[in-house]
């Protein structure tokens, strides 16, 4: 039976529809595999380098100079080698795009983090290094990119080559973007501070290239193949683009800033992400916006371009043109937060245990955090509804966060600048041979005044050019007479220019801590007050010096430099000497003794405390601040141990109101002056040459870096005219953090003292617990009045008393840190032993 045909006779006959093949699902599976791996290796890898530079700092060692290019390096090789994968293998244009994105900006983090071998306190030099690094990055992605460009997913090629043409959003999507990046900056305005004019205006110059990198890894072509759908669903498009473009800005975060202001950056770009794949989204042509024929019968091709009009193409490179500036405001004005208010030194364990730097920039973190996230939610739901960003609506809202970061900034912020300084040493220092070594207190009294004219007469001839030409250039500066030296304000430049003059000797960087929004809190204690003796004092028998010998330090002045002292404790009050020259604070300008951090008050109680906390109680004492927040510089240091040659009142100047009379007899410090404080190892020894020719004895801590071999390094520590303590437990055994030596020209330490769990007074008259061998020097101070005390004539006799201290001094047990590391010898650790109070002074008195 013959059947009719269909169709036709002469027309092809059609072929049923081919259903298209599923899409396989492992490419998608390997980016998000591949980021979370990109993820958890740059976090583990920022915060391990960071804790180790921390780890090193309170160790005492060395900068370890390769460590930040290592650890990037290795983050390199980690990370670059799934991501090349990615931008290569997948049939997928979204994985592949992600891939490339992510590798470029992975070797971005490898040059950028290379920069973090500059040391931190050559802060210009790095924010200079990072704006030329982040622009040539800049410029060779984007020539790369122009010369690699292809046409999106679904355009044909004379589409793709069209010139770009912003859509009517590119203004509203660039505020948007400035708008995002200043919300990012608010917390910082808030919570830090300005350093100096130069190092203010490198900070947003690389903060401006960082923005312009970050728009050319998140270019055009990348936001066009993260698109899903054509035109775009906007939803998934956020997501998808959001997500990859979060991890690009994780691995550009990563490399930026110096040691520990990248860690705030690790939080607060990558959600940034989905605000500007929001963006992108809203900044494309709605679909429908141009005609499109129907297709012809004859060639129904579907994604066919219609010659008379632009395709998807060109809808992408309109939006190219609106997202790239808005990635460049949001990113740069997000890592100039990080970069411009907060100093990289101050981001440091050091000063995590109270509400200092370390806790206002987890602060300014954590509220950067919690912006970036709003930006994505109120970007993704607002901008992707189908409407274009209003034009008017997105410079409102840029305005009133600039007027917002104006605001705080003058008001709840810290205003001004805040730099570092500069100390000037001279070449010539004072000639102080000859001095006539009398003792006694007449003799000792006579000594600083004849020690005293000879500095000022030096520093005042010496540094009379150079103070003529600093006053010249309006440039704000110090002198002092105890080191022949010279504290100014400025930067390279004017570092360059002093490094140049013949008189000087070298220029160092003098630190200077930024303020805070909200003081740091007082430290307290909360033990109660020792009942009799403590376990240190029986231990040195000074209870048997006060109670067998009659001796309670009576006579004896003793001097502290340390973080302050309260002068209204208990067991510190009634030792207070008084007068309108007895306390000095350059830190603050406080006018009578006061302590924030507790630690000047403890050390101070360990020697003169009265309650069985004191080795000393019967002498008085003098302080001065020479440590803000745990932390100090060259020139207060000085300072500090310039008032103690000679106090004056506040507000007196040192070279003409100075009064060498009322110089205390010993002074305690506990502290010691490290590189990144800016001391370099024999900035102070003049000082303390000058001490000890005016027969001024200083006792001085040995550090808390041990059991490393030769710890002892950080000024004044190693200089052989100080008496250097280590600490031990109370089994005699030098404790573990005590440093040690050996040091050269010099056998340190001299002595040991208790050290480890000692009781003293803290601020607002309570009592604490504290551990190190800034406890045990004090200690020894007090056994120097009981025995000058006991001894009047030895007064001065600095030679004759140490040979005492060492001759009566007790076995303590030397401790290693391995079989091996001995320290050339059990002196390099004990010094000559376990310092023995009652010993000292009945020596002293025959």
């Amino acid at each position: 039976m013959e059947v009719d045909p269909p169709f036709p006779a002469g027309q092809p006959v059609p072929h049923p529809p081919v259903a298209p093949g599923r899409p396989s699902p492992w490419p998608v599976v390997a980016a998000v595999v591949t980021g979370c791996w990109t993820v958890g290796v740059v976090v583990v890898g920022q915060s391990g380098g960071w804790l180790a530079d921390q780890v090193v700092l309170a160790s005492g060692l060395d900068r370890v100079v390769w460590l930040w290019p290592a650890t990037v390096l290795f983050t390199v090789l980690l990370v670059g080698a799934p991501a090349l994968t990615l931008a290569l293998l997948p049939r997928s244009a979204a994985v592949r795009a992600a891939g490339r994105a992510w590798l470029a900006a992975a070797l971005v983090l490898g040059a950028l983090g290379l920069l973090r071998a500059v040391p931190p306190v050559h802060h210009e030099a790095y924010l200079a290094a990072l704006a030329a690094t982040a622009g040539l990055a800049a410029l060779v992605l984007r020539t790369l990119g122009r010369r690699t460009a292809a046409a999106p997913p679904g355009a044909s090629a004379s589409a793709a080559t069209m010139p770009a043409t912003p859509g009517a959003s590119a203004p509203a999507a660039t505020l948007l973007g400035a708008a995002g990046g200043l919300a990012l900056l608010l917390p910082w305005v808030w919570v830090g501070a300005l350093g100096g004019l130069l190092e203010t205006v490198l900070a947003g110059v690389a903060a401006a290239a960082v923005g312009v990198l970050a728009g050319e890894l998140l270019d055009g072509a990348f936001w066009s193949r993260s698109a899903v759908g054509e035109p775009p669903r906007p939803a998934p498009s956020v997501l998808v683009g959001g997500l990859a473009a979060g991890v690009a800005l994780l691995l550009l975060a990563a490399g930026v800033g110096q040691s520990g202001a990248q860690l705030p950056l690790l939080l607060t770009l990558p959600p940034a992400g989905f605000a500007l794949a929001a963006l992108h989204v809203a900044a494309r042509p709605q679909a429908g916006t141009r005609h499109h024929p129907p297709a012809s019968p004859v060639d129904p091709t579907p994604g066919a371009v219609d010659p008379a009009g632009p395709g998807p193409g060109a809808a992408a490179g309109g939006a190219e043109a609106a997202v790239r500036p808005a990635v460049r405001w949001l990113v740069g004005l997000g890592v100039l937060g990080p970069l411009a208010l907060t100093d990289p030194e101050e981001i440091t364990l050091v000063l995590a245990g109270t509400r200092d730097v370390p806790f206002w920039v987890a602060a300014a973190a954590g509220a950067g955090l919690a912006v970036a996230a709003v930006l994505a939610v109120a970007y993704g739901v607002l901008l992707t509804r189908g409407r274009r960003p209003s034009r008017r609506v997105a410079g409102v809202t840029a305005g009133v966060l600039l007027v917002a970061v104006g605001a705080v900034a003058v008001g709840a912020g810290q205003p001004g600048l805040h730099g570092e300084r500069l100390f000037v040493v001279l070449r010539e220092q004072a000639d102080l041979a000859g001095v006539p070594a009398t003792t006694g207190r007449a003799g000792r009294d006579a000594r600083v005044g004849e020690v005293h004219r000879r500095l000022i007469a030096t520093a005042e001839r010496t540094q009379a050019d150079l103070r003529r030409d600093l006053r010249r250039l309006r440039l704000d500066h110090t002198p002092y007479y105890l080191v022949n030296a010279v504290e100014v304000e400025g930067g390279p430049a004017v570092r360059a220019w002093l490094s140049r003059r013949p008189e000087v000797a070298r220029v160092l960087v003098s630190q200077r801590v930024r303020p805070l929004p909200a003081p740091a809190g007082r430290s307290r204690g909360t033990a109660p007050a020792p009942a009799g003796p403590e376990w240190n004092v029986r231990m040195l028998g000074a209870d048997r010096v006060w109670s067998q010998l009659g001796v309670d330090g009576s006579g004896i002045v003793l001097g502290s430099s340390d973080s302050g002292v309260d002068g209204g404790h208990p067991a510190l009050a009634g030792g207070f000497r008084g007068g309108d020259d007895s306390w000095h604070d350059p830190w603050n300008g406080t006018r009578v003794p006061t302590d924030e951090g507790g630690h000047g008050t403890h050390t101070a109680g360990s020697a003169v405390g009265r309650g069985g906390i004191g080795v000393a109680p019967g002498a008085r004492w003098v302080g001065c601040v020479n440590l803000d927040r745990n932390l100090g510089n060259p020139a207060y240091y000085l300072d500090c141990l310039q008032f103690m040659l000679a106090p004056f009142p506040p507000g007196g100047d040192p070279f003409t109101d100075g009064r060498p009379a009322r110089a205390p007899d010993v002074l305690t410090n506990s502290w010691g002056c490290p590189s990144i404080e800016g001391c370099d190892p024999g900035v102070l020894r003049p000082a303390t040459a000058a001490l000890d020719a005016a027969g001024i004895l200083v006792v001085a801590a040995a550090g808390n870096t041990g059991p490393y071999c030769g710890s002892i390094d950080d000024p004044p520590a190693p200089y052989a005219d100080v008496l250097t303590v280590g600490a031990v437990d109370r089994q005699r055994k030098v404790t573990l953090f005590s440093s040690r030596g050996p040091v050269p020209g010099a056998a340190k330490p001299d002595l040991v003292a208790p050290g480890d769990e000692v009781l003293s007074a803290m601020p607002g008259g309570g009592y604490a617990t504290l551990s190190g061998t800034s406890m045990a020097t004090p200690q020894v101070a007090g056994v120097v009045a009981l025995m000058w005390s006991a001894n009047p004539a030895l007064v001065g006799d600095l030679p004759r008393t140490r040979q005492i201290l060492r001759d009566t001094a007790t076995r303590a047990v030397a401790t290693y840190a391995s079989a091996t590391q001995t320290c050339g010898g059990d002196q390099n650790i004990t010094g000559a032993g376990l310092v023995d109070a009652y010993a000292a002074v009945r020596a002293a008195r025959g």
